[in-house]
């Protein structure tokens, strides 16, 4: 079975994840936590103009807040950003964003803030609408009204389409280390009967190749313990992976993605 590139779709999400900060300018040589105080107002304002420049795919407006040297967790750099944003809202007949501030420290010249980013989106195909959201937590550093370096710290992204799809579960560790087993678990909530049920569990390495939107094949199977059991182990020298666990049955589709941090020690 081929979707267009669905968990590529589903995780490139975390893309607008990174135009949630800059244009404050903050001069304090101090390094100081801010998480306990009130956002700025300033600060604020600027994540509302963001976010509805994100919202309306003005590409021009959001690059215009990252730096020529900006880099990201993903090995995304400001030119691979830009076509991979491009090719992401031409997918989508309509985005929204909405940002919210978790934590934010000035570190000298720089301001370095925690955030998480809502996403939600309608991609229309021929035979069916798919339903995008998405939760992005990330962290980023930026100097100068521009946003310099980028990490995503958690991702959780959701594709539904249908009158019922499949409400899943999922459990599944943040992070791992290199060479440690984890589980991943996608559980049907609903009381399935004699109702069939086809699924399969899909593993993509994330790095800067993950958002070339190319198709992707998968083969699904029979599910007849209602749901998704596997039991991973992650190599030496791995990436982080998004874990995706695809079910349909016969009132919708679900499509979850989670993104799971490799810890290199």
């Amino acid at each position: 079975m081929q979707f267009k590139k669905l968990l590529t779709t589903l995780s490139s999400s975390l893309l607008l994840g990174l135009t949630i900060f800059s244009g404050v300018i903050f001069s304090q040589s101090l390094t100081f936590a801010q998480s306990s105080y009130k956002t700025p107002e300033k600060l604020t304002k600027l994540l509302k103009k963001i976010d509805m420049a994100a919202s309306s795919k003005n590409i021009k407006d959001v690059m215009n807040f990252y730096s020529n040297n900006f880099t990201n967790s993903d090995g995304l750099n400001r030119e691979s950003l830009e076509v991979a944003l491009k090719n992401f809202w031409q997918l989508y007949t309509s985005v929204k964003y909405l940002t919210k501030v978790k934590s934010w420290e000035i570190d000298g010249d720089t301001i370095v803030a925690e955030t998480i980013t809502y996403i939600t989106g309608l991609q229309e195909m021929k035979n069916r609408d798919l339903n995008l959201k998405s939760t992005i937590t990330s962290k980023q550093r930026y100097q100068n009204d521009k946003i310099v370096e980028q990490k995503i710290l958690a991702e959780h992204n959701q594709l539904i389409s249908g009158k019922k799809p499949p409400t899943i579960n999922i459990n599944l560790p943040a992070e791992v280390k290199v060479g440690q087993k984890y589980n991943f678990d996608a559980i049907v909530q609903e009381p399935l009967g004699e109702e069939i049920v086809l699924g399969t569990a899909l593993k993509e390495p994330i790095n800067e190749n993950s958002y070339d939107f190319e198709p992707t094949n998968f083969k699904l199977e029979v599910l007849s313990s209602g749901g998704i059991f596997k039991i991973g182990e992650v190599p030496e020298n791995s990436e982080s992976q998004w874990l995706s666990a695809v079910l349909i049955r016969k009132g919708g589709i679900t499509i979850s993605t989670y993104r799971l941090r490799v810890i290199l020690e």
